[in-house]
């Protein structure tokens, strides 16, 4: 496992690394924001406790200014008790609006990481096969883990700092300019200085965190591949190899985290230090108006507390400011993935007919103009597949199925096997010609319509955690106890399961570990039969399987098979006899088609895998699993 192998190159959503690398884009934050929206009550608490905030801070000064110039002019004569009163009373306001900030802003941070997390899984679980084809694990759940904990802290935290942050400087300014015009002007001269500085460090930023960011996506799918195949690793003792290219993924992260680190370590010091430079100008000035007599000393109190309370805000949203440059590669990325369209989805005269309920796209009332719910014939004519144009994986099929055949294909490894079953299922569309369902091209059908009739079983049964028995339901989510173990039944795992110390309550570990490869198969069949589907796919169904399983595998098939439409994708040849029709595909193309002794019959090119697979053998007593 090398690094290269998680390059973002292979599945980077088509962004330009310098697509946004010279400003924040507020297109893209919008998108964030509406997610926002269903708590508007929240949000305008949040805000309104921001603006109140920043309003009693900026009163601080004034009151000061008015004690010290009240003494000076009336000496003990002066009412303390009643500054003191004003005192206690902003300070009482202050922390209520304090309290309220910090309560709106985490629960819109729980709502929104809620929601966003939401909208990406559910789009996750609309996406076509070829979504997951370059794109690992661990890449999808870095963007649902870190990267959304990320925005919805900008969202939240950073909705309120922008609001308070701008009201607190919009009271100053305008506090500084009616306390004394000149002054004022002065202090906000190093306004136009922070924005060059800031609009520098925007770009600098903003680039190295989109690398960490990348990296830290490789780094999480590195991760979690070798923990998925600690097992291979370890058989083929390849542990310094695998730690060697993590370590220089870490090395690659160091890198970027440390030029980062630098830029922010030198952004926010620049911003105290011109900061700093205002308070001084205002001493200055201030001091030689005072000694002038132009101006009071409460005065010039008040505009250095506010010289060093105007930059305080400033330094927020600098800091925020850095902090969104760094988000914007996480916001690009959640919303890519948000965002990301189905290559297979229905057309809009499909959607149209879903949404009026007319029988042409419906679901369970397909019937009119010749459209029955029931699918009595597949056919596909003259269908050409590439994942990449460049190379051709299917050319040229032409195939017709009848409700109730049973069809084998076979042929080398990489011949186009799976992929023909998958343009079948519509995990795939051809990229040139048609596949009909009782005559009509089934892309003017509803795809869940489809692929509800369909029950696979697969050469890797995937095994969720949970149950025995929530595995097999997972075919048939509204099945009875015993239609799950009559389905157990007929796939000959009953006797396995009841094994077991639970049964079928057995609870199993991530992936079914506590299961071997043969009862994963077994459950992985049950749950086919329990869906009861139309047209039911077996890739290498009986490859993990011993010949014991697989006997019990043939007493149920005559069951299972009849009335539907098989595929049947196999290596074994002998299991696959008694199947209706025999394809053999070879680059991309039928080479052969018939019966198994028709084909024999041929001598050509199955007679030869056939014969190949025999020698060896002392004897064959494969009666084959199809119910002849």
């Amino acid at each position: 496992m090398s690094d290269s192998s998680y390059d973002d190159e292979l599945y980077d959503d088509g962004l330009n690394e310098e697509q946004f690398a010279e400003r924040v884009d507020l297109e893209l934050w919008k998108k964030l924001f509406v997610f926002t929206r269903p708590y508007r009550r929240e949000l305008t608490m949040l805000i309104s406790c921001g603006i109140a905030t920043a309003i009693f801070e900026a009163s601080f000064p004034l009151i000061t200014r008015e004690v010290i110039d009240d003494v000076a002019a009336n000496g003990s004569q002066v009412n303390l008790w009643y500054y003191a009163g004003i005192y206690l009373g902003v300070i009482v306001l202050l922390g209520m609006s304090t309290l309220g900030f910090i309560y709106m802003a985490g629960k819109i941070h729980t709502y929104a990481s809620h929601d966003i997390r939401r909208a990406g899984f559910a789009n996750l679980q609309r996406l076509s096969f070829s979504y997951y084809d370059y794109r690992p694990v661990g890449w999808l759940m870095a963007r649902m883990t870190s990267d959304c904990e990320r925005l919805t802290d900008i969202l939240a935290w950073g909705i309120l700092d922008l609001f308070w942050g701008t009201s607190i400087m919009l009271a100053i300014c305008i506090a500084m300019l009616i306390m004394d015009p000149l002054l004022g002007c002065v202090v906000m001269l190093v306004v136009p200085l922070l924005w060059w500085v800031s609009k520098y460090f925007q770009r600098e930023i903003l680039f190295s965190s989109r690398q960490i960011r990348r990296v830290n996506s490789e780094m999480t799918g590195a991760y979690n591949e070798s923990i998925m195949g600690v097992r291979t690793t370890k058989a083929f003792v390849r542990e310094s190899h695998n730690a060697r290219d993590f370590g220089r993924l870490t090395g690659r992260m160091y890198q970027f985290s440390l030029r980062n680190a630098l830029q922010s370590a030198v952004y926010l010091p620049l911003i105290m230090t011109l900061g700093s430079l205002a308070t001084g100008l205002a001493l200055v000035i201030g001091g030689m108006n005072m000694i002038a007599g132009t101006l009071t000393a409460g005065t010039l109190i008040a505009f250095i507390n506010y010289t060093r309370q105007f930059f305080d805000p400033v330094e927020v949203l600098a800091s925020w400011l850095a902090e969104m440059q760094m988000a914007q590669a996480s916001a690009e990325r959640v919303i890519s993935l948000i965002e990301a369209k189905p290559d297979i989805e229905d057309s809009e005269a499909v959607l149209a007919g879903i949404a009026s309920h007319h029988p042409v796209a419906r679901d369970s009332e397909l019937a009119v103009d010749g459209m029955e719910e029931r699918i009595r014939e597949i056919e596909l004519r003259n269908v050409h597949f590439a994942y990449d144009p460049a190379e051709p994986v299917l050319k040229g099929i032409n195939l017709k199925v009848s409700q109730g055949e049973t069809i084998a294909i076979v042929g080398p490894t990489g011949g186009g096997k799976s992929t023909l079953v998958n343009i079948i299922c519509r995990f795939y569309e051809p990229t040139s010609g048609e596949v009909l369902i009782n005559g009509y091209d089934y892309r003017g059908r509803s795809l869940h319509w489809l692929q509800s009739s369909l029950g696979m079983v697969l050469q890797s049964a995937h095994i969720f955690s949970g149950t025995i028995r929530e595995n097999i339901r997972y075919g048939r989510l509204n099945a009875t106890d015993e239609e799950i173990e009559q389905a157990a039944r007929v796939a000959g795992a009953h006797d396995i399961i009841m094994a077991k110390e639970h049964g079928y309550d057995a609870t199993l570990g991530e992936g079914g570990q506590q299961l071997s490869s043969g009862e994963k198969q077994l459950v992985s069949f049950a749950r086919a039969i329990l869906a009861d589907p139309q047209i039911l796919v077996m890739d290498e169904a009986t490859s993990s399987v011993d010949t014991v399983t697989e006997a019990r595998i043939q007493k149920g098939l005559s069951h299972v098979l009849a009335g539907r439409i098989a595929f049947v994708i196999a290596h074994r040849l002998s299991t696959i006899r008694a199947a209706d029709r025999i394809l053999v595909i070879d680059g991309g193309e039928i080479i052969e088609q018939g019966d198994h002794a028709t084909l024999l019959g041929h001598k050509g090119h199955y007679y030869e895998l056939y014969t190949q697979q025999r020698i060896g053998t002392t004897t064959d007593r494969d009666s084959g699993w199809m119910p002849g």
